[in-house]
């Protein structure tokens, strides 16, 4: 009899549970890529009806298209297709394959702050509203900003730990820029070499147009090598890299695309950093905590594409997207309440003639009487709506849920009444009502946004 191969058995992923709020995430996520295909072809069929005095539409059709619409179609078709493991290859929010992997590196967070100070590069910034429009303005106006924020890539299901860059010529449009990844503890490189960091650098040579989302980006120069010889050469001068070892053909070397549809190209090696002898500075220190921290997953949370519930979460831009396009409804409904109530007379007189022509009372008290009834239901609904917004606002993902619901309806009954051949959808008429209801439904069954809601449950599914 042959003999039996013996070897380490691994211990089996956990089943993944049954869950209604996995299946309705999936379901909106869904519904508002549909809906936000059908918010473009009205901006569009509305920009040519109004002819060139409207040709801005066209502008908001761009704005919808790229950053709505393809990113959504990606995000949903990328789940389906792009395999769920490290190749070394980055992802980016939308799901594609991002830039390579490039270098590894073995040392404690604070001696990697330390080494990249030394050899001369600067922490780059969060994304945040402020440092976006920063960014913006600098790059418009030619001008220095060292802190430039990175757009977020994904590797083990993480957004980069943090990313360093060096602006070159004081112009924001080019510099070099490389991103960090914490790796999973237990974690090791195919062919089983362990290491603390994973990281990939890349030249920002200019700001263009993304080939696959149509968004302005910064296009990358396509010899990743050349950055990446780069990077250990500026930490080798400052003597920040006790050693330096290379996996030698570590992937194969190829011409591809990144996310944003630059070309790339690489010889395959994967240099290994050391960085366990250099003595932390209080600096790195001070850097490590002006960060977010530094969150690592478990070797199974890596290998399947899960929820991982984090309590300190911070609440995500889609969220507070979400709030604001929730508020504006309330603030609409306010108005119209104190129009009615300024108008009462008007409002009252109205409501004494049904809809046959004929008077339902002879009384003005009957006319006031079912106003009044109007009012308390309409307020009553405003009311509890606004408390619903600041559920959604403290992350209350029962609350995110019943928000997206609601949108979702009306959607559904625009979309029904505009098909059996009701009035158009324009500008003229309900287009922005009808637009807020599909953002809030984009904003709100966002991964980041879903996350956010769902920080204290426990991991049990795959969401796109």
């Amino acid at each position: 009899m042959p003999r039996r191969r013996r070897g380490k058995v691994k211990p089996p992923l956990p089943r993944r549970r049954f869950s209604v709020n996995a299946i309705l995430d999936n379901v909106f996520f869904v519904f508002g890529g549909v809906a936000a295909i059908w918010l473009a072809v009205l901006l569009l069929g509305d920009s040519f009806s109004l002819g060139w005095n409207q040709v801005w539409l066209v502008v908001i059709f761009w704005v919808v298209l790229a950053y709505l619409v393809l990113p959504r179609l990606h995000r949903i078709l990328t789940t389906l297709y792009v395999p769920d493991y490290f190749m070394g290859r980055t992802r980016t929010s939308d799901g594609l394959l991002g830039d390579p992997v490039n270098i590894a590196l073995n040392g404690s967070e604070q001696q990697l702050h330390t080494a990249m100070a030394a050899a001369g590069w600067v922490r780059a910034d969060d994304v945040t509203l402020g440092s976006s429009w920063r960014i913006i303005t600098s790059t418009i106006l030619r001008r220095s900003y060292d802190e430039a924020p990175v757009s977020p890539l994904y590797l083990f299901n993480q957004k980069q730990s943090f990313a360093y860059q060096q602006e070159v010529l004081g112009n924001p449009a080019k510099r070099h820029h490389v991103r960090f990844w914490k790796c999973p503890e237990g974690w090791k490189l195919p062919g089983g070499v362990a290491v603390d960091w994973l990281a990939a650098g890349t030249y920002d040579r200019a700001v263009g147009f993304s080939l696959f989302t149509l968004q302005i980006t910064h296009k990358i120069d396509a010899d990743t090598d050349v950055e990446r010889d780069h990077i250990l050469e500026t930490l080798e001068k400052a003597d920040a890299a006790t050693s330096v070892s290379v996996i030698e053909d570590f992937s194969a070397g190829y011409h591809a695309r990144n996310g944003g549809g630059d070309t790339i190209q690489t010889d395959g090696d994967l240099p290994i950093v050391d960085l366990r002898a250099i003595e932390p500075t209080p600096e790195a220190d001070a850097a490590g905590a002006g960060g977010a921290p530094v969150r690592v997953l478990a070797q199974e949370t890596v290998a399947r594409d899960i929820l991982t519930p984090d309590a300190r979460m911070k609440r995500p831009v889609q969220t507070t997207l979400g709030v604001v396009l929730m508020s504006l409804r309330v603030l609409y409904g306010v108005v119209t309440l104190a129009l009615v109530f300024l108008n009462w007379d008007a409002h009252a007189t109205s409501v004494l003639v049904d809809v046959d022509g004929q008077s339902i009372g002879s009384e003005p008290t009957v006319a006031n009487l079912v106003l009044w009834i109007v009012v308390a239901v309409f307020g009553l609904g405003v009311l509890l709506y606004a408390v619903l917004v600041f559920l959604v606002f403290l992350g209350q993902n029962w609350a995110r849920i019943a928000a997206m619901v609601l949108s979702s309806i009306d959607i559904i009954v625009a979309w029904i009444d505009f098909a059996d051949g009701g009035p158009q959808i324009s500008l003229r008429t309900n287009l922005i009502g009808v637009a807020l209801e599909i953002l809030v439904v984009l904003a709100l069954s966002s991964t980041m946004a879903r996350r956010y809601a769902r920080r204290t449950q426990p991991p049990r599914d795959r969401v796109p």
